[in-house]
C-alpha cells in the first residue's frame, strides 16, 4: 500500500506534527508521502530500510526526521538570509529529505560516501525536484563543506565524535543538531554546551532526545 493512501500512518504522523504545534501544507506531506514510498518500494539500490521498518516509515522515520523542524524550524525559517544546512551520513536520505521538504527556503546538502545510496538520494531529489538540496557523494570530512549554519546527523556515532566531526564544517554560531535514543545521552544532562529537547514517536515508549550544540569558537 502506497503512503499516499495510508490513512492510519498519515493520521499518526499529523497527530505527532500537531501535538507540537505545527502543521503542514498538503503539497508538503504529498511530497513526504512521496518520498516514503520511494524509499520503501525502491529496491534496485539495495535494502535501504527493513520490512519491518517499511510498515511504519510515516510514523516512525518521517516524523522523528521532523523533529529539528518542530523545535527549530520556526527560527530558521524567520531568518532573512538562506541558511545552509548539511547532514553527514544521510543514507537513505532521512532527516534531510524531510527536512528540506519542510524548509524549502533552506539549502541542504545530503552528505553520503556509499555510491548505492548516493544514486538513490539524487534520483529522490530529481523526482521531487528539490531544488533546495545537494547530494554529496563524500565523506563529511572530505566534502569540501565549510562555514555552514546546521550540521546534523541522525543515530550517527556517539554525540562526541559527531560532534568533532562537525567541526570541520561548522561556521562560528553555528549549531550541530542530532538526534539520539536518550539513554545513550543522559550523560549530557549537565553539561552546559548542550541542550537536550526530549520526544516520544507515535505508538512507541523509547524516550529520544534532540541535541544542539553551538559552535561559539
Amino acid at each position: 500500500m502506497s503512503y499516499r493512501t495510508n490513512k492510519a500512518q498519515q493520521n499518526l504522523l499529523n497527530q505527532f506534527l500537531a501535538e507540537h504545534g505545527v502543521q503542514l501544507s498538503e503539497e508538503t506531506l504529498d511530497k513526504l508521502y512521496q518520498f516514503a514510498d520511494l524509499v520503501v518500494d525502491t529496491k534496485e539500490f539495495g535494502n535501504l530500510i527493513s520490512a519491518k521498518d517499511s510498515e511504519k516509515f510515516l510514523s516512525r522515520h518521517i516524523a522523528d526526521s521532523l523533529v529539528p523542524f518542530v523545535f527549530l524550524g520556526k527560527s530558521v525559517s524567520t531568518q532573512d538570509d538562506t541558511k545552509r544546512w548539511a547532514d553527514m551520513g544521510a543514507g537513505a536520505g532521512c532527516p534531510v529529505f524531510p527536512l528540506a521538504i519542510a524548509m524549502p527556503n533552506v539549502q541542504f546538502y545530503a552528505v553520503e560516501p556509499r555510491h548505492m545510496r548516493v544514486n538513490f538520494m539524487q534520483m529522490v531529489k530529481e523526482k521531487l525536484h528539490l531544488d533546495n538540496l545537494t547530494v554529496v557523494g563524500k565523506r563529511f570530512e572530505t566534502s569540501g563543506l565549510t562555514d555552514l549554519d546546521f550540521i546534523s546527523c541522525r543515530a550517527l556515532s556517539t554525540f562526541e565524535n559527531d560532534w568533532e566531526r562537525a567541526q570541520v564544517g561548522l561556521k562560528k554560531g553555528g549549531t550541530f543538531v542530532t538526534l539520539k535514543s536518550y539513554n545513550n545521552i543522559v550523560h549530557l544532562e549537565n553539561d552546559p554546551n548542550v541542550r537536550i529537547q526530549q520526544y516520544t514517536l507515535p505508538e512507541e515508549e523509547q524516550v529520544y532526545a534532540l541535541v544542539t550544540r553551538g559552535n561559539n569558537e
